[in-house]
């Protein structure tokens, strides 16, 4: 089921890069780095791991990734390998992807129909949060899709 809502400022812990689909995996290590970076300043960690696109309009074309996680609190004095931010709000439309990952096409797809439907200008920013990922077992992974709305 699509929905409409404004999500509240975050604090986040992340990491940014310039890439392309087809190299995403690349960045699965990452959150498990911003997690042991965040215990590791004994910041708590307040939420799942969430990969943020910026940009990403055509799959062919390079776009801005940050894999992020959203934490307790933003350190003043922090020279890390990551970076730290407070979000603004996000409207967005959402829904509720289960099962694999390969299948997520068809859960976007729906978010666009609703965008059609509802005349509803995106932004080119979208996120994923990784509420569970199960590496092992595609159809129990549960993630939250998010599309950036005017």
């Amino acid at each position: 089921m699509v929905q409409t809502k404004e999500v509240k400022p975050i604090n986040f812990l992340y990491f940014r890069a310039e890439t392309r689909l087809d190299q995403l995996t690349n960045f699965l290590p990452i959150g498990q780095q911003l997690i042991k970076e965040a215990l590791g300043l004994n910041i708590w960690v307040t939420g799942p791991v969430h990969w943020h696109y910026f940009g990403f309009v055509d799959p062919d074309t390079s776009f801005t990734l940050e894999v992020s996680i959203p934490v307790s609190e933003i350190p003043k004095d922090y020279d890390g390998n990551f970076h730290f931010k407070r979000t603004e709000p996000f409207k967005c439309i959402s829904i509720v992807h289960e099962g694999s990952w390969l299948n997520m096409p068809q859960s976007y797809e729906k978010l666009m129909k609703f965008m059609e439907k509802n005349k509803v200008q995106p932004t080119a920013i979208n996120r994923e949060l990784y509420v569970n990922a199960d590496f092992t077992h595609a159809e129990a992974n549960v993630t939250e899709i998010q599309m950036g709305i005017r």
